[in-house]
């Protein structure tokens, strides 16, 4: 097993939470548990946030190593000032772990060009911003993490009232290979995690016939947790993760493998 703990203790890492919340879908649970995993890891975490009380909850939970800040990812002046901040406060920005994003749900019949943008600024166009506030600093130094949180919705598979969200995540792994090698000659990597359906707080709210369907759709039977996506970003931020970059890792459990259920029902299994 990769001790990455003894990689990154004393690192900074810049956390972006997702800024908004819909009831449809639970990014907070995938975040929350990023960011804490990060802090128990040793990092020295900064929890960005668009509402400074969602940024303080989440850094009081990691503790002595983590402090808030409040920012849009939309607005090229709030990014800059997170990266401030984040060399203020703790002398480095080591890892930048871009998990900001959102996630209406509007069918094409009624989505509108308002809807399409919001989703695009702050999902892709956040990505882009937060990236070139750290990027200086990185470069500076010729060291550098920086991990997107992605999605299959989008690069590989598609859901209806989605299509807004998974255009976002499919420029996010576009912008991902092709920034990774601008940035190369720097000795920054830049890599994504992909998760599939993740068990939160939000989804155990859909009721127990949703989630017994979801699990149906997956090879192993259950959603994946919060800390199969943590562990995941924390490996793409590690020593051990420097010779990979513009890659996606997707976390799903073998959610995208079977071509249809009818490939599930004759898998077979233990008896």
């Amino acid at each position: 097993m990769l001790d990455v703990k003894l990689r990154l203790v004393g690192f900074t890492t810049v956390f972006l939470h997702r800024i908004l919340r819909f009831a449809s879908r639970d990014g907070k649970g995938i975040g929350r548990g990023i960011a804490k995993r990060f802090g128990a890891a040793g990092l020295n975490v900064l929890v960005v946030s668009r509402k400074l009380e969602e940024a303080t909850s989440v850094a009081t939970e990691i503790g002595v190593h983590a402090s808030a800040f409040a920012a849009d990812v939309t607005k090229a002046e709030e990014c800059r000032a997170f990266a401030a901040a984040a060399l203020e406060r703790y002398g480095s920005i080591d890892v930048l772990c871009a998990n900001a994003g959102i996630f209406p749900a509007a069918k094409l019949d009624v989505m509108t060009g308002e809807d399409f943008d919001l989703v695009m600024d702050t999902n892709m166009k956040g990505t882009f911003l937060s990236v070139s506030a750290v990027l200086p600093h990185m470069k500076a130094r010729k060291w550098g993490r920086i991990v997107l949180t992605s999605s299959i919705t989008g690069p590989i598979t598609g859901y209806p009232g989605w299509a807004h969200y998974g255009a976002s995540k499919a420029a996010q792994m576009g912008f991902m290979r092709t920034a990774s090698i601008e940035l190369a000659p720097w000795g920054i990597t830049m890599n994504a995690v992909m998760p599939g359906n993740i068990r939160t707080e939000g989804l155990d709210g859909l009721g127990p016939d949703y989630i017994a369907k979801m699990e149906a759709s997956i090879p192993f039977k259950r959603l994946g947790s919060v800390d199969d996506i943590a562990n995941a970003a924390l490996f793409f931020a590690s020593e051990e993760a420097g010779y990979i970059t513009g890659q996606g890792m997707v976390v799903d459990g073998g959610q995208i493998l079977p071509e249809s259920l009818g490939a599930l029902e004759e898998m077979g299994g233990p008896v």
